[in-house]
This record gives C-alpha cells, sequence and structure tokens, in this order.
C-alpha cells in the first residue's frame, strides 16, 4: 500500500503518472489557447471604446452562465465513452456518440431560446439602454455559435474519452491563430465591413466555432484511426429515450456543479462591488490569475478521469484505484509548486495587470490564498472527475452546493462586509471572501476524498461479485 492508502507498486504509480502526464499537457494547451481568445477580446475591444467593452463583459458574463451549465450536461459523454473504450467495446460508441450530438441539440435549443431573451436577463442589471442594446446583440450572435460549441464539446469528449485530445488541442490553437485577423476585421471593420465594435467578438467566435466543428467532421471521417469506432455506421438514427435519460442522468448533475462554481465567484463579485472600485479591481485581479491557473490540475483532472474511467471499463478496479490516486498526487504537487511561484513572483504579476498603487497593494494580500488553495482546488478537482469516471455526480453536486454556496459565500460576507463587527481588519474587504471560498473548497476536497473511498470500494465488490 503505498501512504495514500492506494494499492500498487511504486513503479505502476510512477507508470500511471506518466501516462497522465501524456494525456494531460495537450488538454492544457487547448484550454489556455480556449482562455487567450477571451484575453484577445478583451485587449482588442478594449481599444475600440469603453462601452462595448462594458457591453462585451456584460454579455459574457450571462453566456458564461447559460454556457458551462449546457456544456457540462455533454460532458456526461467523456466517462460513458470511456468505459466503453477501455472495455473494449469499439461497436458501441458510434451510437453513444450519435446520441451525444442529439443531446447538444436539445441543449442548444434551450440555450439559444435563453439568450435571445437575454435583455430580460441584462435589464437586472440597471444598466444604460446603450449597454443593453450592445450586450443584447453580442448575445444574439453568440448564440448563432452555441450550436456549433456544444456540438465541438462532443467531439472533444469523443477524443479526450479515447486518449486523443491532440486532435482538439491543434484544431483550438489554430482557431486561436485566427482570432486575432477575424477580431481586428469584425470590430475596427474592413474590407467593405462596418465596424462592429463588441459585438464583431461574438462574429468572429461564431465563425471559428462552426470552423472548428466543420474540422472535427471532417477529421473523423478522413482519418483511419476513427473507423474503428463506427461513428459513421448505420446512418443517423433518431435519439433514444433510455440513452438519453442515462446522459441526462450524469450530466444535469456535472452542470449544475459547473454552475454551482461559476456563480459561487459570481456572488463574490457581486458583493465586492460594494466596497468601491479598488476591491473590485483587486478582486478581478487575483480571480483572472486564478482562473489560469486553474487550468492545470483540471487538465490532470480531465487525464485522470479518461483513465479511470477506462480502466473500469476493463473491470480492472485495482487499476482504476491506483490511477486516481496517482492523478490526485500529481495534481497536489503540481499546484502547490506553481502556488510557491506565484507568491514569491506576484508583485511583477500584479504590476503586469495595473500600474495602480492603490490597486497593486490591494491586491498583494490577496495572493496568499491564491498560493495556497491551489492544493485544495487540485486535490477537489481532480477527485470530482475521478467520481464523475465512476458515473458518479449527484453526491458531489450536493457537497458543491453546501460548501461553496453555503459555508463558502456565508463565511466571506460575515467576514468581507463585516456586518456583526467581528472580523478583524486584516480579513474584512476582498480577502474575506478570499477565505471563505478557500475554506469552502477544503471542505468539498475532503468531502469528495471522503465519498471517493467509499465508491472505489463498492466498484470492487461489485466487479469482484461480478
Amino acid at each position: 500500500m503505498t501512504s495514500a492508502g492506494a494499492p500498487g507498486s511504486a513503479t505502476d504509480t510512477a507508470n500511471a503518472t506518466v501516462r497522465i502526464a501524456r494525456l494531460a499537457w495537450p488538454i492544457l494547451i487547448g484550454q489556455l489557447a480556449v482562455i487567450a481568445n477571451g484575453v484577445i477580446d478583451t485587449a482588442m475591444t478594449s481599444r475600440f471604446s469603453t462601452l462595448d467593452l462594458a457591453a462585451m463583459a456584460l454579455g459574457v458574463s450571462v453566456y458564461v452562465s447559460i454556457f458551462v451549465g449546457l456544456s457540462g450536461v455533454v460532458q456526461a459523454l467523456l466517462p460513458r465513452i470511456g468505459q466503453l473504450y477501455g472495455g473494449g467495446r469499439m461497436a458501441a460508441i458510434g451510437p453513444e456518440v450519435k446520441q451525444g450530438i442529439w443531446l447538444a441539440v436539445f441543449l442548444s435549443v434551450i440555450g439559444c431560446i435563453a439568450l435571445f431573451f437575454s435583455p430580460l436577463f441584462l435589464t437586472l442589471a440597471h444598466a444604460s439602454p446603450a449597454l443593453i442594446v450592445k450586450a443584447t446583440l453580442y448575445l444574439k450572435i453568440q448564440a448563432l455559435a452555441l450550436p456549433a460549441t456544444l456540438g465541438f464539446r462532443v467531439y472533444t469528449s469523443l477524443n479526450t474519452a479515447i486518449g486523443r485530445p491532440k486532435m482538439v488541442m491543434l484544431i483550438q490553437v489554430l482557431a486561436l491563430c485566427g482570432k486575432l485577423p477575424l477580431n481586428a476585421l469584425f470590430i475596427f471593420g474592413g474590407l467593405g465591413l462596418p465596424a462592429f465594435g463588441g459585438p464583431g467578438c461574438a462574429i468572429a467566435t461564431t465563425i471559428l466555432s462552426w470552423l472548428m466543428l466543420l474540422t472535427g467532421i471532417l477529421a473523423m471521417r478522413r482519418l483511419h484511426y476513427y473507423r474503428q469506432l463506427h461513428l459513421f455506421d448505420h446512418g443517423f438514427p433518431p435519439p433514444r429515450w433510455k440513452a438519453q435519460r442515462s446522459l441526462l442522468k450524469l450530466g444535469i448533475p456535472i452542470g449544475m456543479s459547473y454552475f454551482i462554481e461559476v456563480t459561487a465567484f459570481t456572488c463574490m463579485a457581486v458583493f465586492i462591488a460594494r466596497l468601491g472600485a479598488t476591491a473590485v479591481a483587486s478582486h478581478q485581479i487575483t480571480a483572472n490569475v486564478g482562473t489560469v491557473l486553474y487550468m492545470l490540475p483540471q487538465s490532470i483532472a480531465g487525464a485522470t478521469g479518461t483513465l479511470v474511467a477506462q480502466a473500469i471499463g476493463a473491470r480492472s478496479a485495482h487499476a482504476a484505484r491506483r490511477i486516481a490516486y496517482a492523478g490526485i498526487r500529481l495534481a497536489a504537487i503540481a499546484s502547490v509548486l506553481l502556488g510557491v511561484v506565484v507568491w514569491f513572483t506576484r508583485a511583477w504579476i500584479i504590476r503586469a495587470y495595473t500600474p495602480d498603487p492603490v490597486t497593486i497593494a490591494a491586491a498583494m494580500p490577496l495572493f496568499l490564498f491564491i498560493a495556497f488553495y491551489q492544493l485544495f482546488d487540485s486535490v477537489q478537482v481532480t477527485t470530482a472527475y475521478v467520481l464523475r469516471a465512476y458515473k458518479v455526480a449527484v453526491i458531489p453536486t450536493v457537497m458543491y452546493a453546501v460548501s461553496l454556496w453555503g459555508v463558502g459565500i456565508s463565511i466571506g460576507y460575515v467576514l468581507g462586509l463585516n456586518p456583526f463587527g467581528i472580523a478583524p481588519p486584516a480579513l474584512q474587504g476582498a480577502a474575506g471572501f478570499w477565505l471563505g471560498n478557500s475554506i469552502s473548497l477544503g471542505l468539498v476536497a475532503a468531502g469528495l476524498l471522503a465519498y471517493m473511498r467509499h465508491v472505489q470500494r463498492r466498484t470492487a465488490a461489485a466487479i469482484g461479485n461480478a
């Protein structure tokens, strides 16, 4: 037994770690390419006008809340395909992907309706009419990209589940290369086209999203490797309720867990906004850096979940446990090292965002939380992906809701806003909310680890009895 309680020799653990790392790095690069698209949008729109930048920021906040939840539902495909692939049931993968496409279509209809009725959400912000008009146009254009984006999520889940994320990474990097010229064309105008400003980012995103989806389809049809998966055999069957119900049973809790994470940060931002512009700016810088850093453990988590699902499909509970612990350990070590680097370079990082000495001073103490909460975040996200590989998502989602919405926001409110006059000065303001968030992530990590051990024992017993 290892020190973590997982079975397997040091050699087996090392081999599992190497396999996870090989699968994780393309996922990481692809995710960073996706984030870079948002950075390019912000940088280019800010050079057009402040109004367009504010409208885009408002539109993005609505779009992300909708998209993250829907894309999480589609991710139910990943463990299902991973188990089929690990068990050598190649003929079943094609029908599973086709049902996933139907799921993406249904979710796209729901998402597009929500985006087309976005003025109902935007009026809650009490923004100016000009801002709402721009943000509404941005969201309506983004609605045209949603079906392609969810369709590409099906392609991403397939490739990750069969251990070929490099194809996805290549398409995402190529799309990033096209983002700059398309943004320039549609934001500032040219070639006979008018300047669209912020909504021009949505036009560029829509074009690239459909090109990415078409490239993925073309790759599946042309590359020899995909033929063993029977993706294009027997035509395209209609949706089957039993298959859709199975996908939704796993996908809805996954989508809800993503929604809970996003809205927990949104609530933090709303409460911190009461504290003034400096507090908001320091929080935004910290949150942005945290989002980038989160890509590393999330990539390791995705790779770990894929390999665990394949091991379960091969009916090897022993290998599944070994890979799970290897992935959690790798994510924790990598995140701690990254947190140390961030702590010692925090001054340079913050100055890269702003030259304002007041904002720099406000952001500096918040980076303490960035440095140490990485450990909790890496453990919770990797363990959550492992549980999804076992097709378990309901209990983890309840844990997220209780910890992030209940504990984290409550502690943040009591400390950050200090309504009862009991918070020490060092923890008032944005620091109190970040402490609450860190504590909630620690609770989630501990709860998920305990529950994962229970699920592993139950699965091992089931495989042994079979």
